[in-house]
């Protein structure tokens, strides 16, 4: 068997940060007080919205702003297959798996007409894309209901049980489970055979195209399966928050911190996706969120002050966290051993 065709294991790093991820339900039963399980269920949602935006920005030298529009779809795709008050209603799983083939359409529509723009020309186009997804979503109220969304959508089921919103840890075990599957799949990805084009079309594409690589092709099939992640991470926050949300809620801040994720955690690697992911969403949905409680019951904290509350200075933080890695750490966390050298 050809070595492109070998089945890739997970990596070290990749287990060990799953592993980690897997104790945090053991954490709330340890300190009851402080429940991790239901605010980390986002760090799995934006770890697979990163993992997408890695395959187009770290694999292929890609620029895409317009992440969260992909997210946009996904979500609503999957409203609209699951919700009651339309005619599909399907499953949870089927939601999920049709709403990332839809983002992966979507993102061939996109993609084939201007994957031939490079640079600044196509981070444009993505970031107008997404402006472009928003407005439609808030103005077709009958299908998409507007700036209310589509709600309420039903949970997962096993063997025919919903789940109750009180099972925060059988929430968060499969919601890691699709993590895991997402994150095998990529790394095989990583070794395939495509996956070695889209790193010789990230480097050089004349040196690519002397290959008999097709430049085009290989950049349109990374930008249809960065969609298609992205889209069913959208699908996965609905089925969070049990409604599709605004569409306010799929803004520019959404595809920026996909892309810290990806560059803080390491630019091309999976396992700094993964610690990004940690690192980023856990301090933005967790880590700040607690403190915050924590000195409004100790009395030091008020909501009158925004200056004494740590959650206020959330973008502050992510900022600082960009300067400080960009000149101490410019490889990320995670290096990546693909990544680019000049």
């Amino acid at each position: 068997m050809p070595a492109a065709a070998r089945v890739a294991p997970f990596s070290w790093g990749q287990l060990v940060v799953l592993g980690g991820l897997a104790l945090v339900p053991l954490l709330d039963y340890a300190m009851p007080s402080v429940q991790l399980s239901a605010p980390s269920r986002w760090v799995v949602v934006f770890a697979v919205m990163a993992l997408g935006l890695n395959i187009v920005v770290g694999w292929t030298g890609l620029l895409n702003l317009g992440i969260a529009a992909f997210a946009a779809v996904g979500a609503y795709s999957y409203g609209i297959l699951t919700c009651e008050i339309y005619p599909f209603q399907v499953g949870f799983w089927w939601g999920v798996v049709l709403a990332g083939l839809i983002g992966a359409f979507a993102g061939f529509l996109l993609g084939a007409p201007t994957l031939r723009l490079r640079g600044d020309y196509l981070a444009i186009v993505t970031l107008g894309f997404g402006e472009i997804v928003q407005d439609g979503l808030k103005n077709l109220e009958l299908i998409t209901k507007g700036t209310q969304g589509i709600n309420p959508l039903p949970a997962p089921s096993f063997g025919g049980d919903p789940l109750a919103s009180t099972d925060v840890s059988l929430w968060f075990y499969l919601y890691l489970g699709i993590l895991a599957l997402v994150v095998f799949l990529a790394r095989n990805l990583e070794f395939s055979r495509l996956g070695r084009q889209l790193f010789a079309v990230r480097e050089d594409e004349l040196a690519a195209r002397c290959m008999a690589i097709e430049p085009d092709k290989a950049k349109l099939k990374a930008f249809a399966m960065g969609a298609a992640l992205a889209a069913v991470s959208g699908a996965l926050g609905a089925s969070v928050l049990s409604s599709t949300g605004e569409p306010a809620n799929y803004d520019f801040q959404v595809s920026i911190l996909a892309l810290c994720i990806v560059i803080v955690g390491g630019i091309g690697s999976i396992t700094g996706v993964l610690v990004g992911a940690i690192v980023m969403v856990g301090l933005n949905n967790v880590l700040l969120p607690i403190l915050t409680q924590t000195l409004q019951r100790s009395g030091i904290g008020s909501t009158d002050n925004v200056f004494s509350l740590p959650d206020n200075y959330k973008f502050l933080i992510f900022g600082l966290a960009l300067v400080l890695m960009m000149r101490f750490r410019p490889d990320g966390i995670v290096h990546s051993r693909k990544a680019v050298r000049k």
